[in-house]
């Protein structure tokens, strides 16, 4: 997963899969869900990020971390 946030255009994009979108559905004002070809949810785009949500921590809980070897 990756989080990237555009000061810019106040734009916050959470890419949820390396798969290409192939579909897009506003599901709410300024929210973007994206899907692959197969239907599933592969990103988030969340315009006025700045607005909707505290941008200034991110916290993590209980994500398994595999070590490469």
């Amino acid at each position: 997963m990756k989080l990237s946030y555009y000061p810019d255009t106040d734009s916050l994009y959470i890419d949820l899969s390396v798969r290409p979108s192939a579909e897009s559905r506003e599901v709410s004002e300024g929210v973007v869900l994206d899907y692959d070809s197969e239907g599933n949810l592969v990103g988030i785009d969340i315009d006025n990020a700045s607005q909707k949500l505290d941008l200034t921590e991110v916290v993590t809980s209980q994500i398994p971390h595999h070590a490469s070897a």
